[in-house]
């Protein structure tokens, strides 16, 4: 597929929605509406067995979701993806961790944006204080064995694909030890 022309529709410091024109392999022209927006880190919080999340308000869903802390740069910056899952770390939970491991890449819906994900186990964990953004405020922490986090991730009370996701690969990195 062959891009042709390309317009940027709307932008704000967290993403940029652009429409593009584009020819197909049989020749057909054909549109594109795609929502750029910043590759970003997730961290898996994981000590003695048991999983960090975070619990916050999901504006688009109108719900509380919990799932692992996760998220970009602000106003779209380019930083380092292992340097972005400490900053994550650190702003929503206030923990602080010795050892990332890079677990893979996540794409979050390859039809609609171009981002992409990083999912990061952190160990060596030290409890420190948050550091959230004004969004982020009503954000609330918790530890979860891994039982009840497969329970809840069953029963629909963790339903962020990317947390889930990353849930698998951890596992799969595990089962590599």
């Amino acid at each position: 597929m062959e891009q042709t022309s390309t317009r940027e529709v709307y932008e704000n410091p967290w993403m940029t929605v652009r429409e593009d024109q584009v020819r197909r392999a049989d020749g057909s022209p054909g549109v594109y509406g795609v929502v750029d927006k910043p590759d970003y880190a997730l961290v898996i919080p994981l000590e003695a067995g048991r999983l960090h999340l975070v619990e916050q308000f999901r504006y688009p869903l109108g719900l509380r979701r919990w799932e692992f802390p996760q998220g970009t740069a602000p106003d779209r910056a380019d930083v380092p993806v292992a340097e972005l899952a400490a900053r994550e770390l650190r702003e929503e939970t206030g923990l602080r961790a010795e050892h990332f491991t890079d677990l893979g890449t996540l794409d979050v819906a390859p039809g609609l944006t171009s981002q992409r994900g990083r999912a990061f186990l952190a160990t060596g964990l030290t409890a420190g204080e948050h550091e959230r953004e004004a969004e982020e405020q009503d954000m609330r922490a918790a530890w979860f064995d891994r039982d009840e986090f497969e329970r809840m991730i069953r029963t629909g009370v963790v339903t962020d694909a990317q947390s889930i996701a990353a849930y698998l690969l951890l596992r799969l990195h595990e089962q590599q030890l």
